[in-house]
């Protein structure tokens, strides 16, 4: 089965496509930059509280006012554990060895210098980075130089794990997927409900013109919205507009066949009185003239029904009448004649049109028939859902017709035997009926020895 593209797909599909797939970038996007604001902030406020820690230790700095810094321990008793991931470190600057005072947390290990890394100063000569402490976890380093003016040139820089942090923006990052991927399962959810609430009224159209199809009813029914109202109106006003070409169709044919049954009857009635060759000429050629212009007039007849909107005949009925007929017909012979119809079939035409067609098919088998008639309904193999069609086979055990002869069979007025009673229309009207609904007739070998007819028409 050939994959449909996009632009093939239903419009339900193609709005419930394209407004998730909206939904979900729109999601994506919205989830990537409140993840990234979160963590801009929280590494913001992370930031702030080391350079409250570093203020704090330049506050002890300027208090002490000599070589070594009184330190106030900085209020948090991590400085004061060994490797616990919270450090500070103060070195003098200006002296000629520089010295170094840190936090026992340091545990004689020491911070790298930023500036050395070539991390730029910020304004007030702030500098901050991402860094591998001495136990190799990562660490958040913010360092500024202090100028004592008399007292010294200090280095302060203060350290800490964001071990802590990067886990409490995972847990935000997870927390925030799951809620935009609930938000997600609900919007596909209204979307998908309001496809469907949104559309209702064009499947209900949609039905609608199918019952039409079926002849169930013979107009569009039902209240529908402002913007598809206009569309059921028109479709109504389209089916009256074809009733009626129909119905003055049927009249125009009416018409034609009394102004040709007159003079038809005038020219036999003249012919009949008179003798001799030229009479029996003339009655012969009327003849044909009226199975000719019977002929027409019924393909117009067909053509007009077959052009109607929602008829439609059912089955079973006609083939267990045209069985029952046949059987009577056809007494003295004997012939076993044989149905198998489903329940439910139901022929998209006139009744008349689908008596004649099949009745042909009955009438053609009995007269070649040795002693057995079999037909069988069904619907076509591989039909389509866009339109079904009826599978009508006639079987006899009669001596059938060659491939060359099949064709031949068909055309109208053609007789392959003159001794079987007939016009040679009977297969002819039935090719030409099926052909004006849309349908064929197949000629082929029956498994019972004859002919078999193989009848597709539309059904309902």
């Amino acid at each position: 089965m050939a994959r449909l593209r996009f632009g093939e797909q239903s419009i339900a599909v193609r709005l419930f496509v394209m407004s998730a797939l909206w939904s979900f970038a729109i999601l994506l996007v919205a989830g990537l930059l409140l993840s990234a604001y979160y963590r801009h902030t929280t590494e913001q406020a992370f930031d702030d509280r080391l350079g409250t820690f570093s203020r704090a230790l330049i506050a002890d700095i300027v208090a002490s006012g000599s070589d070594r810094i009184e330190t106030s321990g900085l209020g948090d008793p991590r400085f004061e554990v060994a490797l616990s991931g919270w450090y500070w470190q103060v070195t003098r600057l200006d002296a000629e060895k520089p010295e170094v005072q840190a936090s026992r947390s340091l545990f004689a290990a020491s911070l790298p210098r930023l500036a050395d890394e070539g991390i730029p100063a910020e304004e007030g000569g702030l500098r901050r980075a991402s860094i591998k402490g001495p136990d190799d976890r990562p660490l958040r380093l913010v360092e500024r130089v202090l100028d004592t003016e008399g007292n010294g040139i200090y280095l302060v820089q203060v350290a800490a794990s964001i071990t802590d942090l990067e886990a409490q923006i995972r847990r935000f990052e997870l927390a925030l997927a799951v809620t935009f991927a609930l938000l997600a399962l609900a919007l596909v959810g209204t979307t998908a409900f309001q496809v469907r609430f949104g559309l209702r009224p064009l499947r209900q159209l949609e039905a609608g013109i199918a019952e039409i199809r079926r002849g169930e009813t013979d107009r569009v029914e039902g209240a529908f919205p402002r913007d598809i109202a206009p569309v059921a109106a028109e479709l109504n006003l389209l089916i009256a507009a074809n009733r009626e070409i129909v119905e003055r169709a049927r009249t125009q044919v009416g018409n034609l066949a009394h102004a040709l049954k007159t003079p038809l009857s005038v020219i036999v009635n003249e012919a009949a009185a008179s003798k001799g060759t030229f009479a029996e000429k003339v009655r012969e050629q009327v003849q044909i003239m009226r199975d000719q212009v019977a002929y027409y007039l019924d393909r117009a007849r067909a053509a007009t029904r077959a052009g109607a909107v929602g008829t439609t005949t059912e089955v079973q009925p006609v083939i267990t009448a045209l069985q029952r007929t046949f059987e009577k017909i056809y007494r003295e012979r004997a012939l076993s004649i044989s149905t198998d119809v489903p329940e439910g079939l139901r022929f998209l035409g006139e009744r008349q049109d689908f008596e004649e067609m099949v009745g042909n098919l009955f009438d053609n088998a009995g007269k070649w028939a040795q002693s057995a008639i079999a037909v069988r309904v069904g619907n076509r193999p591989n039909e389509t859902p866009q339109r079904k069609f009826l599978h009508i086979i006639v079987d006899d055990d009669g001596p059938g017709l060659a491939p060359e002869e099949r064709e031949e069979a068909t055309r109208r007025g053609r007789r392959l035997d003159e001794t079987k009673p007939g016009s040679g229309l009977g297969l002819s009207i039935v090719s030409d009926l099926a052909a004006a609904y849309g349908g064929a007739l197949r000629l082929d070998t029956s498994p019972l020895g004859g002919l078999r007819a193989e009848l597709s028409l539309p059904a309902a």
